[in-house]
């Protein structure tokens, strides 16, 4: 008897939060999906969907809406819940104010999701490698697992992910716990370009 295919892992609709948007320095470089990052093309950034998920997204301060597909990680600013490319960010009239409050309804999922789900906990971005090296043995010592990702750009951050769960929900009781003994922390999804270098709301660049 075939063994069952691990069930996917369930997609929330419905995200409402701050969008922004992104272009230079980063068009024209590797996305966090492996593929070049078109800032012309009808994509986006978000910190745990899987890639290829394709999103609603609806900007409620004027009703315009764009369909965007998931192609990498991110944004890395507290309160903020999605990166949108210059392309759909021009679409829902959000490259003025810069920010806008959305609302996320998923369209549809990749047809196969890896049953490998993996979930840490961002707990600070620096530019100073050092210091953030610092922070990833300070976060080793109290909570057993730490590691840092490289997000290149100009600046190029080093980011801090704490823990390991192979569940968004326990990622975020991880992250409620950050929050309360150490400050700002958000919930990411570990790709394969998350892997250890030396790893939920992120702190502002430092």
């Amino acid at each position: 008897m075939a063994a069952s295919a691990a069930p996917s892992p369930q997609i929330r609709s419905g995200e409402i939060g701050l969008a922004s948007w992104y272009g230079h320095p980063y068009h024209g470089r590797a996305a966090s999906n492996g593929e070049i990052y078109d800032m012309e093309k009808l994509t986006a950034a978000h910190r745990t969907l899987p890639f290829g998920t394709m999103v609603h997204v609806t900007n409620l301060a004027n009703n315009k809406s764009v369909d965007v597909r998931i192609i990498d990680r991110g944004p890395f600013i507290d309160g903020r819940v999605i990166d949108l490319s210059h392309a759909a960010a021009q679409a829902i009239d959000l490259i003025g104010p810069g920010i806008a409050q959305v609302r996320l309804d998923i369209l549809s999922a990749p047809p196969t999701i890896s049953a490998d789900n993996a979930y840490a906990v961002q707990a600070g971005a620096f530019r100073d490698k050092d210091r953030a090296e610092r922070v990833r043995g300070t976060m080793e010592r109290e909570y057993g697992s730490a590691r840092l990702v490289l997000r290149p750009g100009s600046p190029s951050l080093w980011r801090v992910l704490v823990g390991r769960e192979s569940t968004e929900e326990a990622a975020g009781v991880l992250a409620q716990r950050l929050r309360v003994e150490v400050g700002p922390a958000f919930v990411v999804r570990l790709d394969e370009s998350s892997g250890p270098i030396t790893g939920s709301t992120l702190s502002q660049p430092q």
